[in-house]
């Protein structure tokens, strides 16, 4: 397929589609037989899927602050959920962009600062349509822009709340981000846009419309990734944040809740589908690129764990990511190459021509994408850090966890910081992480070279603070 060139100061339309919590392999196009993705498998058939992407956080606030300004959450001082306020030491993707010209909007989540009992205060990031919505719960009495459209309907949201499987899907929160973005679509021909559609599905409660999660029988499922010695490793970790004890996962009921995974994803792909048809109607879809990836994956009984935690197994930290544009992107490429979400935000600045931060560490897809560079090579490694990112802290000691991952082609190494513990995986001969190779002798220059590379790599990325303008 012959490419056309990319001009030089592009703006080609962004949606940038982001369900929270949704694993590397849930989707049908991408190796899951059991799942119904056809919308999603369509941008896979018309665009450049990465199998290896992996998460800088297995937490939506480091994440999410990681990915939308292309820096390590320990740089952008973004480390933990729940946290006071957004640092803003460095700009967000969409500031940058709407000072370029963009007319950038939200509808969902954006999960950048502390929402348990509070409306999200925003930064300066760029937006100007806001549709919030951190998750379909009845807990902000003024502010919740999902609850208000139900209200204009004559629903309660506090009322649905309590039989969520009764939903009917035109009523669901996923629908409403769908439908929020169509009118955005429709009102906005004249000029180059970019949508951050951020669902709160398929994040637990595992509740999906009663009738999709019927689509899927529990015991044709495949189970999860599991050994009986998962149990005794887990325990050895008992100390390291997590929002679940391991258990065999019969007695998680694994293959009702993978169940329900699969019905939240099929309603997101059925709405991707109903966002596709607007982008077609309004003749806008072939200027139009379209990012499809999550903030971080699901335990979904891997180990005997489900939910999430200071845990960087790849059902955690590595998750789907698509890119499609007609005409500039190849069709049907699926890239094996390591790649960061941080790679994201430089990707889209250099399809901008705009300049990348001296010290924003993400790295530009755009070669790939473009069919310049070998689609099966872009970073040495990839990087994911947890730093006390679910318990709050009122004190001065070291509360919570700490944890650094790096991973390189064939092993995967983690470090749980303060604690003699960690993880050393063959992912080659080892796909299903059961190995722990940490102690094994055999494996010390193994061990000893990536922990160098992964304390190099957090050096390098440190935050030097400000400009550095004389000698002395």
């Amino acid at each position: 397929m012959e490419l056309n060139k990319i001009p030089t100061k592009a703006k080609p339309n962004i949606l940038w589609i982001c369900p929270d919590q949704q694993r590397y392999d849930t989707i049908g196009a991408l190796g899951n037989p059991y799942i119904n993705t056809p919308n999603i498998d369509r941008l896979v058939e018309e665009g450049v899927a990465f199998s290896h992407a992996y998460v800088q956080s297995p937490i939506c606030t480091p994440s999410r602050g990681s990915f939308l300004t292309g820096m390590y959450p320990s740089s952008v001082h973004a480390c933990m959920n729940g946290n006071d306020y957004w640092a803003n030491n460095a700009p967000l993707v969409t500031k940058v962009l709407a000072d370029d010209g963009y007319k950038c909007g939200l509808v969902g989540k954006l999960h950048l600062s502390g929402t348990q009992t509070r409306v999200e205060p925003r930064p300066d990031d760029g937006y100007k349509i806001f549709h919030w919505s951190n998750s379909p719960g009845n807990i902000w009495p003024q502010g919740h822009d999902y609850a208000d459209w139900l209200k204009s309907k004559g629903e309660d949201l506090g009322e649905l709340g309590k039989h969520p499987e009764n939903i009917h899907p035109n009523l669901h929160q996923t629908t409403w981000c769908a439908d929020k973005v169509i009118d955005f679509i429709e009102s906005s021909v004249d000029q180059p846009w970019l949508m951050s559609v951020n669902m709160f599905d398929p994040h637990p409660p595992f509740n999906p419309p009663q009738e999709y999660l019927d689509r899927y029988d529990p015991e044709s499922l495949q189970g999860p990734l599991f050994q009986p010695s998962d149990l005794e490793a887990q325990a050895k970790l008992a100390g390291i944040d997590f929002e679940s004890v391991a258990k065999n996962p019969e007695e998680l009921n694994i293959k009702d809740i993978k169940a329900a995974y699969y019905a939240m994803i099929e309603l997101i792909d059925e709405n991707v589908g109903r966002i596709l048809a607007a982008l077609e109607r309004t003749g806008q879809r072939e200027n139009t690129i379209i990012i499809y990836t999550s903030d971080h994956g699901e335990s979904l009984g891997d180990h005997g764990l489900l939910l999430k935690g200071c845990r960087f197994y790849e059902g955690l930290v590595r998750v789907p990511l698509i890119f499609s544009w007609p005409g500039f992107f190849p069709r049907a490429l699926v890239s094996d190459a390591l790649v960061e979400l941080i790679d994201i935000t430089p990707t889209l600045l250099d399809i901008c021509g705009l300049p990348k931060p001296e010290r924003m560490q993400g790295c530009s897809l755009l070669p790939i994408l473009t069919g310049i560079k070998n689609p099966h090579q872009h970073r040495e490694f990839v990087r994911s850090e947890y730093y006390r990112a679910l318990k709050p802290s009122g004190k001065a000691d070291l509360e919570g966890s700490y944890g650094t991952m790096i991973r390189d082609n064939q092993y995967k190494l983690v470090v749980y910081h303060g604690h003699d513990l960690g993880e050393l995986f063959d992912l080659e001969n080892d796909p299903g992480e059961f190995q722990n190779l940490w102690e094994d002798p055999d494996y010390g220059a193994v061990k000893n070279r990536l922990m160098k590379q992964s304390f190099d790599a957090l050096a390098i990325a440190v935050d030097i603070g400000p400009k550095r303008i004389s000698l002395f």
